[in-house]
């Protein structure tokens, strides 16, 4: 890996938004509290996020963050319509990157007809149309990023909101540590000569690989699936993985009989020291069975001491391995040409 490569195939410049994440999540949280003096809400018997990609990710890692705090169902919607039971005592947050996304202007739309509580955050497009319409609160986030590339706003800003709205506690100790984390990683996994740089090994290890993800379900099923979205997006390459304990269950007969193409698979298991005992045990032996069969087998564990900080720097790791892979792929980690293709056929439809 050099530097002129990434400056050959690197040319939406996705290294820099990556360097820049925890400034984005200062900002997000700026915004959220701008935001947050001007929120009220009835109170809530569910909540539901509605939106699709890199806009609806935030909202699946709220739901699992939050599991343990809220006291109300927490749904992530990625449809053109809503839930049955959403009603006029549901809380909506409405995301859309773009603000133009088709399913989630449907679903805004129907939300509207329910006689919902609903949020806005977006860019501009029709969602914020939208929201003036329907006289509803909008959170402007800042534009020009690839949605996936804006985690930082599409978490922290409803995690402040939803704080603002007494939904859950305060999360400022948290949000301090992450960062705290993250800028340090920052500077680790940007440089090429640091020996540190664990995202760049583990890059490495993938090239020409078939990347399998596991981890636990019930905090860290989002921060796995994290990992395939931008191994797809950003490396350009498929990627699998399950959850544990679900996967002893079924997946994990299936290594077996595709021995050649398993020789091309690389394991990657997320590991927490906050995973049930049993799941622990479980992974334990899991790695021992798969790694009979897979061409690599390798163990990352989170860092931090807050369940916020654990999770971002598993995600953090995973953007960084996600960009060095598509660098040695030889593409450019930005562009998603065919999903503009799909939208463009959609359009047309």
């Amino acid at each position: 890996m050099t530097e002129s490569a990434i400056q050959q195939y690197d040319k939406s410049d996705m290294r820099k938004l990556l360097v820049d994440f925890p400034k984005q999540i200062e900002d997000a949280v700026r915004i959220g509290k701008t935001a947050a003096s001007s929120l009220t809400a009835r109170e809530a018997e569910n909540i539901v996020i509605t939106g699709l990609g890199g806009s609806a990710i935030g909202g699946d890692l709220l739901r699992s963050y939050l599991a343990d705090e809220l006291r109300v169902p927490f749904v992530v919607n990625r449809h053109y319509f809503l839930p049955e039971f959403v009603n006029d005592r549901s809380l909506v947050i409405v995301s859309s990157y773009s603000g133009n996304t088709e399913e989630t202007i449907a679903a805004h739309a129907d939300a509207a007809k329910r006689n919902a509580q609903v949020i806005c955050i977006s860019t501009n497009g029709e969602t914020e149309l939208m929201a003036a319409k329907f006289e509803q609160p909008l959170i402007t986030i800042p534009k020009g990023l690839p949605p996936r590339a804006a985690l930082g706003y599409s978490f922290f800003s409803p995690l402040i909101a939803l704080t603002a709205l007494k939904l859950v506690s305060s999360k400022e100790k948290e949000i301090k540590e992450t960062l705290s984390l993250l800028k340090k990683k920052s500077k680790v996994y940007s440089s090429l000569l640091s020996k540190q740089n664990q995202a760049l090994e583990i890059a490495k290890q993938l090239y020409t690989k078939l990347p399998v993800i596991y981890s636990s379900a019930d905090r860290f099923d989002v921060v796995n699936t994290r990992w395939r979205g931008q191994l797809a997006e950003n490396a350009k390459v498929l990627a699998f993985g399950h959850v544990l304990p679900e996967m002893s269950h079924n997946e994990l007969v299936g290594w077996k009989v595709l021995r050649r193409i398993m020789q091309d698979m690389v394991v990657i298991f997320l590991r927490d020291k906050g995973d049930h005992p049993r799941v622990q045990v479980r992974m334990n032996i899991t790695r021992e069975i798969v790694d009979q069969y897979a061409a690599k087998v390798i163990e990352v564990q989170s860092e931090g001491k807050s369940l916020l900080a654990r999770m971002f720097s598993l995600i953090y790791l995973g953007d960084w391995v996600s960009f060095y892979l598509a660098i040695l792929n030889g593409v450019d980690p930005t562009p998603v040409k065919v999903i503009d293709y799909l939208k463009n056929e959609l359009a047309k439809a």
